[in-house]
């Protein structure tokens, strides 16, 4: 089978298999499970071996709980929490921009944000958010695993050395971009972070009903870190909408017939879709990122409902609120993405023409 068609359906089959599996078992907020399959599928390679998915579970424990210590700070320290949260969250941007640590940027603004904010109401909450999330990786990587046994990956093949001259022209070419590459970096950690810290004082205001929004937020400011603001429209609105109208069409489809085999059915018959846009072999206009981006919308806004509807809760009405405070959240980032980088844009030309006039000056 060619590499394309076993990549497409092992990000097919894993996202479907993690949800069958953790709301059957059930875990805590099962919609966890195969929101982490996404994306641990979504990168070409192997699956997670023993020891990474340990190391990676230390890791998710030990950002998480980098909120818990927070938790004392917003109960009775309400300022000196705030400060540390704009921190914690520009950290978590730094790790993803600078250092190209995505899966650590990710936790720990989760961490400092859903983490802290549950504590307000109640630490046991807290931890249970802690215990579905560590949940949600290990089904994660466990299906992966599995389907990984049908549909396996290539093995890797070793990088070839380049020439001298290639060699001493990367060199230069990073050496003279360095400087540049790190003051830009900077900014976008300072951006992302000023996109996601709003949305963390609307959650402080009520957690329980703002905790998929913060999730929202949270993967919208890891989204922002790696765009600029001229495909940031397209990408943020275009794919928020998306997600939410594939939502609709997805709860509707299991009205039709609600069981668990019918569950696992409709997310694999939705998976293959997204899977066939992000490897192309449906043409489309938009990056991978895109199409990843509307997957994870649907299941933001789909897993809560399957939970509304269980407890009784009436879904619609939560349904079109949890919308409209996504496609809110959406704007605000796609707004302050760009009112940002006109500061820094026009700061930056102010700068260039300020240096400009200083140079002119001194040659006469």
């Amino acid at each position: 089978m060619h590499i394309q068609a076993r990549r497409i359906f092992r990000l097919s089959f894993t996202p479907a298999l993690a949800l069958a599996v953790a709301y059957a078992i059930p875990t805590p907020l099962p919609f966890i499970a195969p929101l982490f399959a996404f994306f641990l599928t979504a990168m070409p390679g192997p699956p997670l071996g023993a020891k990474k998915l340990f190391g990676l579970i230390m890791l998710v424990m030990i950002t998480l709980g980098m909120g818990l210590l927070l938790i004392p700070l917003l109960l009775n320290f309400q300022m000196t929490a705030l400060l540390l949260v704009l921190v914690g969250l520009y950290l978590s941007s730094y790790l993803t921009v600078n250092l190209n640590k995505n899966l650590p940027g990710t936790f720990l603004a989760m961490g400092v944000t859903m983490i802290s904010a549950a504590g307000t109401v109640s630490y046991s909450l807290s931890t249970t958010i802690i215990q579905a999330l560590v949940s949600g990786i290990i089904v994660a990587a466990m299906s992966h695993h599995f389907v990984n046994l049908f549909f396996p990956e290539d093995a890797a093949k070793p990088p070839e050395k380049p020439q001298s001259d290639e060699t001493d022209a990367i060199d230069s070419q990073d050496e003279s971009s360095e400087i540049k590459g790190a003051v830009q970096s900077n900014w976008i950690a300072i951006r992302s972070t000023l996109i996601v810290f709003p949305s963390y004082l609307l959650l402080l205001s009520n957690p329980m009903a703002y905790m998929p929004i913060v999730l929202k937020a949270v993967l919208l400011t890891q989204q922002a870190s790696t765009m600029d603001a001229r495909s940031a429209g397209k990408e943020l609105i275009g794919s928020t909408l998306l997600g939410g109208l594939f939502a609709v069409l997805f709860w509707f489809a299991l009205g039709l017939w609600t069981n668990l085999w019918m569950f696992f059915l409709w997310m694999l018959l939705f998976s293959l879709y997204f899977s066939c846009k992000i490897y192309q072999l449906i043409a489309s206009r938009f990056p991978a990122s895109f199409w990843l981006n509307t997957a994870v919308t649907m299941l933001i806004m789909l897993g809560p409902a399957v939970e509304d509807s269980a407890n009784g809760k009436d879904v619609y009405a939560a349904f079109f609120s949890r919308s409209v405070l996504l496609i809110l959240i959406t704007l605000y980032a796609l707004i302050a993405i760009h009112f940002l980088e006109y500061l820094y844009l026009n700061r930056s030309s102010n700068k260039r023409k300020s240096n400009h006039r200083s140079h002119h000056t001194h040659a006469h």
